[in-house]
Parts: structure tokens; C-alpha cells; sequence
């Protein structure tokens, strides 16, 4: 048998036509080559400063149960102040940390109190405050005597500008009502001018 012959047809390679070359676009301005814009700096721009400061208190898992099983979260307690006599205090509730802390500062920020505090360091007088089976007593103290509470009691007086103070807890010491024990404690407070409203006198016959 006759070997086939093999034909070896050469390609034929067709040119591309040569694509027409652009010319630079022309720099108008500022303006970049790539067509954007320069970029603008407010160099005036500052980054927003907290007004109020944030402790978290406590922070506690808690579960519902439901038909499907128990429902876990958490539970976050915050106290929010500017240290100048303006304070809040909320709680929040959410699947992670977080986001409970994040609602319980959203909630402490809609319930600010404003506490009329003596020289701008301690309270006026003597008041008791009492929440669930907690109850805090807030007795002025003397220059120099800073604050002498702990735990959630000491961090609602100092966010609230507390300078000097003396405390006592009784009952339970559970975070949560100790803080609102506190808070309703301060609530009390009246100023010299209040009390000769009430009473239909001055403020120099009150103060003696």
C-alpha cells in the first residue's frame, strides 16, 4: 500500500487592522487621567466626641422557654453620664453582647436625669432610695471624703458628678436594683430654692 502522503496546508494568519491610537484627553484642572475628580479632605471636619461616658454595669444570659426549646440572650445593664449632674440608666436585651449593650446605651440616653449637686461635688442633704428589695441610703459628706460606695451604687454617682459621698446598701444586692435603688435615691434630692417654694419662705431663711 501507498503511504499517505501528508499535505501540510501553511495557516493563513490575517492582520488584525491596526487599531487607531487615541490621543491623551487633555488635563482640564485638577482632574486626574483616569477622569475622576481630586478627592476632597475636610480638613475642618472633626470626629464627633461622646458627650456622655459608658459603663456597662452588669451583663447576664438569660433563656425563655418556648415550644421549641429555650430561647438564649442576654441582658446588658448601662449607665451613660457627663459627670456634671446629668445621667441615665437603661437596660437591654438582645441574641448577642453587643447589640445589647448597643440597646441598653440607646435606652440610657432617652432617660437622662438632671441631679442638682451642692458645690458641684455632693448632694444637699440625705435621701433613701428603694427598688425591688434593694434599698441605698446617700448621706453629703465633706470635702476630700471622695466616694465611698462600690459597684453599681459607685458607678451611678461618679457618671451622676458625685465628687463626696457616703453610702450603705441593704437588702439585695442584686446590680440591676442596686442601680435603680440609687437612682431614685437622687431623684429625692431638692434644691434650697424648692424647698422655700414649698414652704413660702426664702432661700436665705432656709439656709439660715
Amino acid at each position: 500500500m501507498a503511504e499517505e502522503q501528508k499535505v501540510v496546508t501553511p495557516e493563513v494568519t490575517e492582520k488584525a487592522p491596526e487599531q487607531a491610537t487615541k490621543a491623551p484627553r487633555e488635563n482640564k484642572g485638577n482632574r486626574k487621567p483616569n477622569g475622576k475628580g481630586p478627592r476632597k479632605f475636610n480638613k475642618g471636619a472633626k470626629r464627633e466626641e461622646k458627650l456622655y461616658e459608658e459603663r456597662v454595669i452588669a451583663i447576664n444570659r438569660v433563656s425563655k422557654t418556648v415550644k421549641g426549646g429555650r430561647h438564649m440572650r442576654f441582658s446588658a445593664v448601662v449607665v451613660v453620664g457627663d459627670g456634671k449632674g446629668k445621667f441615665g440608666f437603661g437596660t437591654g436585651k438582645a441574641m448577642e453582647v453587643p447589640d445589647a449593650i448597643k440597646k441598653a446605651i440607646q435606652a440610657a440616653n432617652k432617660n437622662l436625669i438632671k441631679v442638682p449637686l451642692t458645690d458641684n461635688r455632693t448632694i444637699a442633704h440625705e435621701v433613701n432610695g428603694v427598688a425591688g428589695a434593694a434599698k441605698v441610703v446617700l448621706i453629703p459628706a465633706a470635702p476630700g471624703t471622695g466616694v465611698i460606695a462600690g459597684g453599681a451604687v459607685r458607678a451611678v454617682l461618679e457618671l451622676a458628678g458625685v465628687q463626696d459621698i457616703l453610702s450603705k446598701s441593704l437588702g439585695s444586692r442584686t446590680k440591676n436594683n442596686m442601680a435603680a435603688a440609687t437612682i431614685n435615691a437622687l431623684k429625692q434630692i431638692k434644691t434650697p430654692e424648692h424647698v422655700a417654694q414649698l414652704r413660702g419662705k426664702t432661700v436665705e431663711e432656709i439656709l439660715g
